[in-house]
Formats: C-alpha cells, sequence, structure tokens
C-alpha cells in the first residue's frame, strides 16, 4: 500500500513540476527534483542577523521608597538583544531586500549575508509595522533579484517551497502546499490576507521566500503556529504557517521606497459582518454580508452616494467575502486613488467611484513638527510620579492610526524622551532637537517602562 501511495504521489508531482522543465520518469534514472528550480533561486535569499540595545528601567524606580535611593545607572539598564531572520532581494541594481518588520525592529546594526557568504551592513529604508514589511539596501554588486508571481493566481493545493534561515542554521528549504488563501483575523498584523501552507516556517524563516515551483516569488513567510515550550518560548512548526503574498508586498515595498512609511488613507464610512439571519438583503448569495454601518459627514463616500445599510459586495472587482476584504483594499491603497464601490440597495445592484483621502490629525497649539509627525497631537505633561522626581515630558496625545508616524510604530500614550539623541521634555526643545535632523528622526520612545529607539526616515 505504502508503495502504490509513493507512485500515486510521484505521478501527480510529476504532473505539477512539468512546467519547469525538471525530470518526469519514476522509473528511470532521473527522478523528479526540485534543486535545478532551488539553484536558481537560492540567491535571491539572504540571512539577515540584527543587533541593538534595549533600554529598560529599573523595576524598583517604580516603587517611592526605592527611588529616592537609585541614582544614574541604577536607574535603567541596557539589554543587549540579537536577532536572526531572512529577506529577499527585490532590486538587483539597488540592492532593495524586502523581510519582516519585527526581524528588524529595535536593530542598531543589520547584518545581511548572501548565499555565496559575503556579508553587507545594511541600511532601513521603510518600515511598516501594520502589515509587518519593511524594506533595507545593501550597497553590493552581482545579486540575484527574485521573479514575482501573481499571487491572486494561487489555489489551495498548489505546491510550494519555503526558503529561509530557521534558528539561525543558515539557508533551508521546506515544501509543502498552499493550505488555505485569504486567512484574516488571527490578530498577527493590522492588516491580513495571508497564504496558509504546511511547509515548515521556524523561527529564522521569517522575512524568507515561499516561492512556487517556478522559483517564483508568491509570498514572504511572516509567522507560524508552533507548540511552546515549558518557559513559553517557541519551540517549532506544527505545520501551519502565513505568508504575505505578494501582490500586496509589491504595493507596499514600492510605498515604502518611495515614502519611507505607508501614507494611508481612508473614503470615509465604517463596515461590519452582519449575518443574515439578522434582516439582510435576501437577494445577496453569502452567508455573512458586508453592512455599512457608518459614514462620515464630508467624506468622500458620502459625497459619492453611499449610505448607511448598503452592502458591499465588491472594491475594484475584487468580490468581498468580510469586513477585513474592505479594510485591506482601502487600507493598502494609495491617497489620491478612485475606487470603485458595489454595492446592494434594495436588492439592486449599484456602483459608485470614491476617492481615497488623506487624514490628518491637528497638532496641540498649532505647533509645527517634522513631516514624520505631521499626523501626531503632542501634549506636554506632568512627569508620572512612578517614573520621575519631576518635570515635565512629551507625550503622544493623538495619532493618525493610518498615518506615516503610526507606520513607523509610534502609538497613542508613548513619551518622547529624546530626538536625535538630544533629551527633550517640553515642544521647544522639541523643536530645537528636530532642527538637527539630516537624513531623519531617531525617537527614544518610552512605553511601559521600556525604553527604545525609531528611526523615521
Amino acid at each position: 500500500m505504502l508503495k502504490i501511495s509513493s507512485y500515486l504521489f510521484g505521478f501527480f508531482f510529476a504532473l505539477e513540476v512539468a512546467a519547469t522543465g525538471l525530470p518526469q520518469s519514476l522509473d528511470g534514472e532521473a527522478l523528479p527534483s526540485l534543486a535545478p528550480m532551488l539553484e536558481t533561486t537560492i540567491p535571491s535569499v539572504v540571512n539577515i542577523a540584527t543587533s541593538g540595545i534595549e533600554v529598560e528601567r529599573n523595576p524598583l524606580f517604580k516603587d517611592s521608597f526605592y527611588k529616592n535611593f537609585l541614582d544614574g545607572p541604577e536607574k535603567q539598564r541596557e539589554n543587549l538583544i540579537r536577532g536572526s531572520g531572512s529577506g529577499v532581494i527585490l532590486d538587483s541594481k539597488k540592492g532593495y531586500v524586502v523581510t519582516n518588520h519585527h526581524v528588524i525592529e529595535q536593530a542598531d546594526d543589520i547584518v545581511v549575508t548572501l548565499r555565496d557568504g559575503r556579508k553587507f551592513n545594511a541600511q532601513i529604508i521603510g518600515v511598516d509595522p501594520r502589515t509587518d514589511l519593511a524594506v533595507i539596501q545593501i550597497k553590493a554588486q552581482q545579486l540575484n533579484a527574485i521573479a514575482v508571481a501573481d499571487s491572486s493566481q494561487l489555489r489551495v493545493g498548489d505546491f510550494v517551497v519555503a526558503i529561509g534561515n530557521p534558528f539561525g542554521l543558515g539557508q533551508t528549504v521546506t515544501s509543502g502546499i498552499i493550505s488555505a488563501l485569504g486567512r484574516s483575523g488571527l490578530g498577527l498584523d493590522d492588516y491580513e490576507n495571508f497564504i496558509q501552507t504546511d511547509a515548515s516556517i521556524n523561527p529564522g524563516n521569517s522575512g524568507g521566500a515561499l516561492v512556487n515551483l517556478r522559483g517564483q516569488l508568491i509570498g514572504i513567510n511572516t509567522a507560524s503556529a508552533s507548540y511552546k515550550g515549558s518557559d513559553g518560548s517557541s519551540k517549532g512548526s506544527i505545520g501551519i504557517g502565513f505568508a504575505i503574498p505578494t501582490n500586496m508586498v509589491r504595493e507596499i515595498t514600492a510605498q515604502l521606497i518611495e515614502f519611507g512609511g505607508l501614507k494611508r488613507g481612508s473614503i470615509g464610512f465604517r463596515v461590519q459582518n452582519v449575518s443574515r439571519d439578522l434582516g439582510q438583503d435576501s437577494a445577496l448569495k453569502s452567508h455573512n454580508d458586508v453592512v455599512v454601518m457608518q459614514v462620515e459627514k464630508g467624506s468622500s463616500a458620502q459625497k459619492s452616494g453611499l449610505r448607511k445599510g448598503d452592502v458591499i459586495v465588491g472594491v475594484n472587482g475584487v468580490k468581498i467575502k468580510n469586513a477585513a476584504d474592505v479594510r485591506n483594499l482601502i487600507g493598502l491603497s494609495r491617497v489620491g486613488q478612485k475606487l470603485k464601490i458595489d454595492f446592494f440597495r434594495n436588492s439592486k445592484v449599484r456602483r459608485i467611484y470614491a476617492e481615497i483621502f488623506e487624514r490628518h490629525v491637528p497638532k496641540r497649539q498649532g505647533k509645527s513638527f517634522a513631516r514624520q509627525l505631521a499626523d501626531v497631537e503632542f501634549a506636554v505633561i506632568e512627569e508620572p510620579r512612578q517614573q520621575s522626581e519631576g518635570g515635565t515630558v512629551i507625550i503622544v496625545n493623538a495619532i493618525d492610526v493610518t498615518g506615516v508616524a503610526a507606520s513607523w510604530g509610534l502609538y497613542k500614550g508613548d513619551i518622547i524622551r529624546a530626538i536625535n539623541k538630544v533629551d527633550v521634555s517640553d515642544f521647544e526643545q522639541m523643536e530645537a532637537a528636530i532642527a538637527t535632523s539630516q537624513n531623519g528622526l531617531l525617537l527614544n520612545v518610552d512605553r511601559e517602562n521600556s525604553i527604545f529607539q525609531i528611526f523615521m526616515r
């Protein structure tokens, strides 16, 4: 029985790889092999090693008794953090490499190792924490850029190969199939549309390539379900891995290279999944309807004629399955782009065209800061008692969650301790520190008693 099953697998496998030019004979001298494809694809995948300093406040400093006796370096401690991951070369001439944001997050030094053993220091070009993607650049010659496929053509059951640097071992290849498409609601990123695969994706594979049997990139490996050890750390893959599809990667990396971050916009309406049991239009065929729950006054959605209660069925020709689809399609589109929205109203299909507009948050007291902070409202408040003996600090009072600063990882409630290595505690100091900027802003951010750095290009 095992022999028959093996032959059946080999037969279907041979059919699938025929287009690659790989040998198809099972009984002859040549056997099916992925080696020819991998020989041309693996050089496009790189290993990434990172290191950085994490500044952590002494937990005793929260206690009003101990903080009076702690001074100088005892108030905080520095921890050396190291990490490893993978990346994929997108542009051989300019040296652009795409990887996951979490691979390079908090990294002061990024070293990229190529297949041939060459090592290069990398600089960050742009990051988008909300999709967990980043672009870095290396100054190198004779690079091999990967070919990129159209991920909209993928099907459940397609054979795939994952290439990466699991557990820091170096380039490793695993194979499997696509288990599912369009996975969302996992809580991994703000914008989710994952490819699910059973090809092993382990710690260190993040940022690596998921390719088809032609060696074309179809996704960037980003996460996996894994079993946990007694210490809570991940111990290995259980056959459920997730990759960001290339069509999403293309749009995001283009903006990261151009702007250093994503300029997210809005059309001005909110949708929600609503079961037909709650009385939605009986003309619809889907089990759950994506219903407009709110339309903002003066927004492009209102101006285009969208109303509360309309049922969204398509955006730019893409069929809508759930509210996450709408959020992804709008959130990943460029400001100024017009979207075609199809919807049901009174059992009739209607269509509007609405332009994506950029949101802005007014800054406190009309202060003018750098362009990277244009969508942030700051406030000067008294230093929290549990953290200091007095004085003021600058806090993020409000932030546009679709804006550039948020895409770099800034959050409401963050305390800005320093800018470009200059301590700041009021608006005047902040503006003076920003004036020293050349290539970007380096923020020392205090969040929940941990201090880390955010570099805004």
